[in-house]
């Protein structure tokens, strides 16, 4: 009686199984450091639920540290890929979208009612539209020139490090009137608004590409002064900086507007002089 199963001898013509090929090493570590910023946002609302908001903040700040290395070093090591810029996107929005927004509503907005828990949803959601909105303009060749160097609007982990204001004031002895929860929410919808925006904001991108010789070394010195102030003093840097760049917002936009009439105003150098555009031509 023959088996019911009968044995099975492969085609030895058949061609091999397709190998997946080994991911090289610099495209993993800008994708580990997007993950880690992740970790640390996800850490944050842990914290913020055992009412360790002080510590939730610093890993957010955490979060936009290593959110500001993973793209440099991914270009840098010539690692970029589509899929550490999909990955990125979804952290950003986890880490400086979401994670903010529930920190500010445990820290103080909830006793705002329904109305702290409409604005700090309306900051996620824009955050979520700020980063759907960056990622369309990447592949839009129709961008003019002298738009490589600004944002439209303010970035999300700019945001995220601005719509904790409110939580840095308390930390340097602000009275708690002038951090009322209706005043944050406010403040949160204007932080929200402004992500949202078609201001053009100064993005730093080209600033500092090559630096003279001669400011190395007080380049230094001021990087040391100014993380020994942040470790020192905190709260009162945090305050400062957050208000001096919501301070260099409008001369950011009033720079690209500029730039932009620069750029749609023709110079008559430029008009070929058989068309009879030269300055020797007589009506």
């Amino acid at each position: 009686m023959n088996s019911l199963f009968q044995p099975f001898t492969p085609d030895r013509n058949e061609p091999p199984r397709r190998r997946f090929r080994p991911v090289p090493l610099r495209l993993l570590i800008p994708n580990l450091i997007t993950l880690l910023a992740l970790c640390a946002g996800l850490s944050a609302i842990r914290m913020a639920l055992e009412g360790k908001i002080e510590l939730a903040v610093y890993l957010i700040l955490g979060a936009a540290v290593l959110d500001s290395m993973d793209g440099r070093i991914a270009r840098l090591l010539k690692g970029t890929s589509k899929f550490g810029a999909e990955l990125d996107s979804l952290a950003d929005f986890v880490s400086f979208g979401a994670v903010p927004a529930l920190v500010l509503y445990l820290w103080g907005m909830n006793e705002a009612g329904p109305i702290g828990w409409i604005a700090v949803l309306v900051f996620a959601i824009c955050g979520a539209l700020r980063l759907a909105r960056f990622n369309v303009q990447i592949e839009d060749p129709s961008q003019p020139a002298w738009m490589a160097n600004f944002f439209t609007g303010v970035p999300i982990p700019a945001g995220a490090v601005l719509v904790m204001l409110p939580i840095y004031l308390e930390n340097i002895g602000v009275p708690k009137g002038l951090i009322h929860p209706w005043l944050v929410t406010a403040f949160t919808l204007a932080i929200a608004l402004l992500m949202v925006s078609r201001v053009p904001v100064f993005s730093g991108k080209k600033f500092g590409a090559k630096v003279p010789r001669e400011s190395v070394l007080p380049l230094f010195v001021a990087a040391i002064a100014f993380v020994a102030l942040l470790m020192s003093y905190p709260w009162i840097v945090l305050s400062v900086g957050t208000l001096l760049y919501l301070i260099s917002l409008p001369f950011g936009a009033a720079k690209a507007q500029a730039l932009a009439r620069a750029e749609a105003v023709p110079t008559e150098a430029a008009l070929p002089a058989a068309e009879g555009e030269g300055p020797d031509r007589v009506a």
